[in-house]
């Protein structure tokens, strides 16, 4: 069966909203310490160019700001700056503002034992809330001192991780945390009323939290400024030592869920307050195989294309699989969030982003996979995806799309990835899956790794530029089109038959 795309020469949209490659998430800060980290958002910088980055682990000890000195038997409270310092100025350096989670709890400051992840994420409610206060205020007038206002007030101040958790906050106490946020968005406040904070950045499944939320805030008069949340469409996990596996909800799902806590926003006290998507991916565990296949990068495309009707941002989890959740990963391919793998290995996810950053203009057609939009200069620009979560061979799309034609001739790159071409991890499978790959082989990984390119001329017909195309099980595939202007003319005794071959 063939799909037929028709674009009238009257056709007029609105410019593709930038909302998806607004924010990117990363591992716990401590981790910006390391090379490879670094190396891997040089890439994604200039790749794909994200504006803001958001990572746990803040006031986690090993980023060391909160620390205690013993003087005259009394504990007092001291800051170090030394590494977020570092950190920050090499985000700012790349080009990439920091989305500051505020939060885990120091040590020093835990009222209990409670910890998440390898790293040991403190997770209790402070000690003492005026030192957690003082804390946040010291922290952010010290990036002020160091970056200036006028750059801070561009900093989004979110309160906490996923407190509807127990893993993350004690007995998922929706009280307390509703302290904690009170106590210190008024913190962030008092610093400066301009400074922009937010949460409860609660994971899916718990809406009624928002909803308790926004009334709290709204009643209390507590400053808000935008409203966070995450969004995963795995099912519940099988789980064995090394991997968790996880049917997946349809990409819909997601959108769904996107909608309906807008509706929920739109209908509070708070209406239009900007909503942001803090995490989302397909699974929500960093074992998990779905996140290396080009099914992901598939899958993913709709969300890319449609997420941003509904919210501010929605930020990936994560841009690189230099990541401890689950201890140091055990392996090249373990099932990462990342869009790039160890050894700065793209997978097929990091090209769909780099993708839809090719489309940058006025959205002409727009269905469930297939994005078109029309460039500046009257081309256009088209991607198509294929996602097919089914097991099996086959499940071909055919597309027949008719443009109108700005120029004559007309020259199209088409860029793919599927199964066959741009799938590091399937060359991983076929070398055997080697956990510490040689340097040999992570140089074939990096060349497999690259999409196909293909290119050619083509000549309108009538004024109408006609494409065929053929799309494999989850393909993604990118078709840009530029004018040619020829210069053959200008070669002197040019005869390509006279060449040998």
């Amino acid at each position: 069966m063939v799909k037929k795309i028709k674009v009238e020469k009257s056709a007029k949209g609105i410019r593709f909203p930038g909302n998806w490659c607004f924010c990117v998430g990363t591992g716990r800060l401590g981790l910006a310490l390391q090379k490879e980290y670094q190396d891997h958002l040089d890439i994604i910088q200039k790749e794909i160019g994200f504006k803001y980055i958001r990572g746990h682990g803040l006031f986690h000890d090993d980023v060391g700001i909160y620390r205690e000195d013993e003087v005259d038997g009394e504990y007092r409270p001291f800051y170090n700056f030394t590494y977020i310092d570092r950190i920050f100025d090499s985000f700012l350096e790349k080009g990439i503002r920091p989305f500051v989670e505020l939060g885990f709890m120091p040590s020093k400051l835990a009222s209990g034992d409670n910890t998440v992840f390898y790293w040991k994420g403190h997770t209790t409610p402070p000690v003492d809330y005026e030192k957690w206060t003082q804390l946040v205020q010291a922290t952010i007038r010290h990036f002020i001192s160091r970056y200036g206002l006028k750059e801070v007030l561009q900093w989004p101040f979110e309160v906490w991780n996923e407190p509807n958790l127990p893993g993350f906050w004690l007995n998922a106490d929706k009280k307390e945390y509703f302290r904690l946020y009170s106590h210190t968005a008024k913190a962030v406040k008092a610093v400066h009323p301009d400074l922009k904070v937010g949460g409860p950045a609660i994971c899916g499944g718990a809406d009624h939290w928002i909803t308790d939320f926004l009334n709290f805030c709204h009643e209390e008069r507590v400053p808000l400024d935008f409203v966070t949340r995450h969004a995963y469409t795995s099912k519940a996990p099988e789980v064995t030592p090394h991997f968790y596996y996880q049917e997946l909800h349809e990409n819909t799902y997601m959108l769904n869920e996107f909608r309906q806590v807008r509706e929920v926003i739109n209908q509070s006290p708070f209406a239009d307050l900007p909503f942001h998507i803090t995490e989302y991916n397909t699974s929500w565990h960093p074992l998990n195989p779905v996140h290396d296949t080009v099914f992901n990068a598939a899958y993913l495309c709709r969300i890319l294309s449609e997420g941003g009707d509904y919210v501010d941002s929605f930020s990936y989890w994560t841009f690189s699989d230099v990541f401890e959740e689950c201890d140091v990963p055990r392996s090249q391919f373990h099932g990462g969030f990342g869009l790039i793998a160890l050894n700065g290995i793209p997978k097929p996810t990091f090209y769909a982003f780099k993708f839809f950053k090719s489309m940058d203009g006025e959205v002409v057609y727009r269905d469930e996979q297939t994005l078109i939009i029309r460039k500046e200069d009257g081309t256009y620009n088209i991607l198509a995806w294929n996602d097919v979560m089914a097991k099996g061979d086959g499940f071909e799309k055919r597309l027949e799309i008719e443009l109108p034609a700005a120029f004559c001739p007309v020259f199209v790159k088409r860029s793919t990835i599927n199964e066959q071409y741009g799938n590091p991890w399937r060359t991983w499978i076929q070398m055997g899956r080697p956990r510490f790959p040689s340097k040999q082989q992570v140089s074939i990984l990096k060349e497999v790794a690259r999409p196909l390119i293909q290119t050619n001329s083509m000549d309108p017909e009538d004024g109408w530029l006609r494409l065929e195309l053929t799309l494999g099980k989850n393909e993604v595939t990118l078709l840009e089109m530029t004018e040619i202007r020829d210069e053959s003319h200008t070669y002197l005794g040019l005869d390509d038959n006279k060449v040998p071959g």
